[in-house]
């Protein structure tokens, strides 16, 4: 717990040295505009959405009503989270590649083994992007319609909050990992077999993403915590044969 977590303030502090910081302008501009949107769209809406969810609860279990309301709260803000955390890191995902790459040539004094211009890395970071949705979006569904099963929907927040360490690891150890040509498979092969500093890294992310506004300059600094640990413990790891 103590390396990932150390690794991310290191992260946060070199991401502001001169030569790296003008990668971190973008994100951060791109996060401010989507606050603001998120924000007042919560406002008008949230609590449509608990009322909702509260006429979903069978009458057999009205009398639990007291501890059904804050889990539904936790179930919507983390899914409100997921959303606004997959669609921020989508726009943003060519800054942080970018990132990413400075950070692993200057904390390791070699660059990242890929030959690839800027322009085809921007481009193949946005398709990653995409990749990524694409393994995270039809779990996110499930958890999602399980919370209207009666009885499930108890232990879903705690199971959102699970998925909600693995999906940030996912996405931010992944930046290093398509930098060195790690094919995703790959990537989540590698996080599987380094589990404990894979959850751990992804619940300081996790917890990251909540603070406002210190979040803005987190999640670059976790980017390049996410380096740090590849360096450490994925990049030995042996390629998956074909």
């Amino acid at each position: 717990m103590i390396y990932p977590l150390q690794a991310i303030i290191q992260g946060t502090r070199l991401v502001f040295e001169p030569g790296l910081r003008r990668f971190v302008i973008g994100p951060i501009l791109v996060n401010l505009l989507l606050y603001g949107g998120t924000i007042y769209y919560l406002i008008g809406n949230f609590g449509g959405w608990l009322d909702y969810g509260m006429r979903q609860v069978p009458g057999w279990l009205t009398w639990l009503e007291w501890l059904i309301w804050p889990l539904l709260v936790v179930a919507l803000a983390l899914i409100v989270f997921f959303t606004f955390t997959l669609v921020s890191n989508l726009i943003a995902a060519p800054f942080y590649g970018f990132l990413a790459e400075k950070v692993e040539t200057r904390v390791t004094g070699r660059p990242p083994s890929d030959e690839r211009g800027w322009i085809k890395t921007g481009v193949d970071a946005l398709g990653r992007e995409l990749v990524k949705l694409g393994y995270i979006l039809p779990r996110m569904a499930v958890l999602f319609l399980l919370g209207f099963v009666p009885g499930l929907n108890l232990i879903t927040p705690f199971l959102w909050a699970a998925f909600s360490a693995w999906m940030m690891a996912v996405q931010y150890l992944d930046y290093p990992m398509d930098n060195n040509q790690v094919s995703f498979t790959d990537m989540r092969r590698r996080l599987r077999g380094r589990w404990w500093p894979t959850l751990t890294y992804g619940a300081c992310m996790s917890v990251a993403t909540w603070v406002p506004v210190l979040n803005l300059i987190l999640l670059p600094g976790g980017v390049a915590g996410g380096v740090m640990l590849w360096d450490r413990y994925y990049r030995s790891m042996v390629p998956a044969t074909r």
